[in-house]
């Protein structure tokens, strides 16, 4: 089900919850609730109406924060790795590489090559990164919670920072956490694993939070604030 509210869509989800749940998601403001399974359309679409200005203040503020330029992955572009700004220095050669410098990062390619395959080569240094810290930080987050994932994989997405299957134990990292400050990557883990425990943002899940890592608040809002990838 979906509503559409003065041009807003809104993704609706019943579940089997108690209470209703209203979500406007970084890093494009997507709007989405999550209510009882037993809760009527028009009174979802009341609770909703009563929430819309607090929606469209948190949309205006996606649509107000920074974000980088489209990428053509030419010399001078901002390039931002684990929340440190880099330039990009492009040079040719057969083999692609990236190298970073104390404010460069070399990407090395093929003169011919197009934007779209100079992304491709990048997105996948940035799993590499993203990879690399998630083998180290999951185990250490484990421990401290004692909840364990039973997979985990990264992908690139454009409106949750990770997701959580808590059926299966999988957990999914978007790669554009590589390009993050290091302690954001931290919470988004922690943040799914307690999915693990309790899959709804209820109560308990925030207590799960607090308890862990007290200062989430103030990681989750640095995470939200910081540069957006460029979006047509």
């Amino acid at each position: 089900m979906s509503l559409i509210i003065s041009d807003i869509p809104i993704e609706v989800n019943k579940k089997n919850i108690k209470n209703m749940h209203l979500y406007v998601k970084p890093p494009d403001g997507k709007v989405s609730v999550s209510a009882p399974l037993s809760m009527s359309d028009e009174a979802i679409e009341r609770f909703v109406r009563t929430k819309f200005n607090w929606i469209r203040n948190q949309i205006s503020k996606f649509d107000n924060q920074q974000r980088q330029s489209e990428r053509e992955y030419v010399s001078g572009e901002t390039f931002y790795v684990w929340g440190k700004r880099h330039y990009l220095q492009i040079e040719y050669g057969n083999k692609n590489s990236l190298i970073l410098t104390r404010d460069r990062a070399v990407l090395t390619v093929r003169k011919e090559s197009t934007a779209e395959q100079r992304e491709a080569y990048v997105r996948e240094w940035y799993r590499e990164q993203l990879k690399a810290d998630i083998a180290k930080l999951l185990p250490k987050w484990e421990k401290i919670t004692g909840l364990k994932a039973s997979s985990w994989q990264t992908k690139y997405m454009t409106t949750r920072w990770g997701t959580c299957n808590s059926k299966t134990g999988k957990l999914w990292f978007n790669l554009q956490l590589a390009k993050k400050t290091p302690e954001c990557l931290e919470y988004v883990i922690l943040h799914e694993l307690c999915h693990l425990e309790e899959k709804n943002h209820s109560d308990r899940f925030v207590a799960l939070m607090d308890k862990y890592m007290p200062m989430w608040r103030e990681v989750k809002a640095t995470l939200n604030e910081q540069t957006l990838d460029y979006m047509e």
